[in-house]
């Protein structure tokens, strides 16, 4: 009997079998529960067929889209989805370049500069978005003038202390009022598809001649600047195209209508405050992951830069950046991805990205479990989009020879 008892005693303190126990239960459990969810949700209509019916309403920003109100809810849907790609996108490009001027600058010798970063990163950090957004929409846009009241870039005169009165000659290339932001355009003409062609053509080129530059430098160990020489191929050849196609994109400057503008492109109230608060609160967390990975950098490549006689922005551009680019990956990919998730506080500004055309289409269908399901894949879909490109690029940085 003493034996048997050891035995068992043994057989449990057995790590093995401890954790096959604790995964049945934990396995056990998850089962439970799902067959719960299953038994509640016999009842309830789950299919997605609600999606082909009249969406039955108009949305006021649309970007890419011909959506009107006898479309399908899922073009609605598609719609919103455009919005959202279209926010997130240039998002991430504005907060970028804010978070590397700002992380930079915090750097910086000049104590004026350093502290006036600091302030701005630390004051946004600790600032709830949501907060930001109804501050940019409600207290800076909504108090803009009226739309006849427009005020022009560049401005026809400055004018800020009483004995300080320019003119200038206005070419009214941009408005801004409380209907948004008239920025120029351009539209395509019929010479657009040709010229697409020598656009796919300089690609290759381009991509050819730097991997030729590339094995010429690393075979005779001369400088060829393979990146420049990719970049000069394709101007070249982007340029030659746009001739020959006889100038395929037309420009628009745009016009103050009675209501709203003509021409260009025009970027809503909504758009645009929601634009901002999203660069500047990104920008602020991205400043950080910057001066962390600037930082990180040993200082030794500082101290050798220096020794070779390169200048400050010699020694940044071509020795601690790149070095620091590959600390910078994996937590900017973060912040990409909370930029994209962010955006769904659109809808308190009435903007109609993903999550406020949902609601919407929910508030008329009462399919609520269904959108939401489509909700989170369509996100899902987005953040794996967003890693894979940024853990593609960390690869390649970090790979041998990359």
């Amino acid at each position: 009997m003493a034996g048997t008892t050891i035995g068992r005693l043994s057989l449990w303190r057995n790590v093995r079998v401890q954790r096959f126990v604790i995964q049945a239960a934990f396995a056990g459990a998850l089962a439970a529960f799902g067959y719960y969810l299953i038994d509640q949700a016999r009842d309830l209509e789950l299919g997605f067929d609600f999606l082909e019916g009249r969406a039955g309403f108009d949305i006021s920003h649309q970007f890419g889209t011909s959506y009107n109100r006898n479309d399908s809810r899922l073009d609605l849907y598609i719609a919103g989805i455009v919005n959202t790609i279209r926010l997130a996108g240039v998002g991430i490009v504005l907060a970028t370049l804010l978070g590397l001027a700002a992380g930079v600058a915090r750097l910086s010798g000049n104590w004026l500069v350093s502290r006036v970063a600091t302030v701005y990163v630390e004051t946004v950090r600790n600032t709830p978005l949501l907060v930001q957004i109804l501050f940019w929409y409600i207290a800076v846009f909504l108090q803009l003038p009226r739309i006849s009241e427009s005020i022009n870039f560049p401005p026809d005169r400055i004018s800020f202390l009483p004995f300080f009165d320019v003119p200038f000659i206005s070419f009214d290339l941009a408005f801004l009022s409380v209907r948004g932001l008239a920025l120029p355009w351009a539209t395509t003409n019929d010479g657009f598809s040709l010229w697409l062609i020598f656009l796919a053509v300089a690609a290759a080129a381009s991509i050819a001649v730097r991997f030729w530059r590339g094995r010429r430098q690393e075979r005779t160990g001369q400088p060829s600047y393979p990146n420049w020489w990719l970049l000069g191929t394709f101007a070249a050849i982007a340029l030659v195209g746009f001739a020959i196609a006889g100038g395929p994109l037309d420009p628009e400057r745009p016009v103050v209508g009675e209501r709203s503008y003509d021409g260009g492109i025009r970027l809503t109230a909504e758009f645009t405050a929601l634009l901002v608060a999203l660069v500047t609160y990104t920008g602020a967390f991205i400043a950080e992951i910057v001066r962390g990975s600037l930082q990180a950098v040993p200082k030794g490549q500082t101290e050798a830069s220096a020794a070779l006689g390169l200048s400050p922005f010699q020694r940044l551009g071509l020795v601690i950046l790149p070095q620091a680019l590959r600390i910078m990956i994996p937590p900017l990919t973060s912040q990409y991805l909370n930029l994209t998730k962010n955006s769904s506080l659109a809808v308190a500004i009435a903007f109609p990205e993903l999550v406020g055309v949902s609601r919407t289409i929910i508030n008329n269908t009462g399919q609520a479990i269904p959108m939401f399901a489509i909700v989170m894949a369509t996100y899902l879909l987005m953040s794996l989009a967003i890693s894979l490109v940024m853990n593609t690029f960390h690869w390649r940085l970090t790979r041998e020879g990359g």
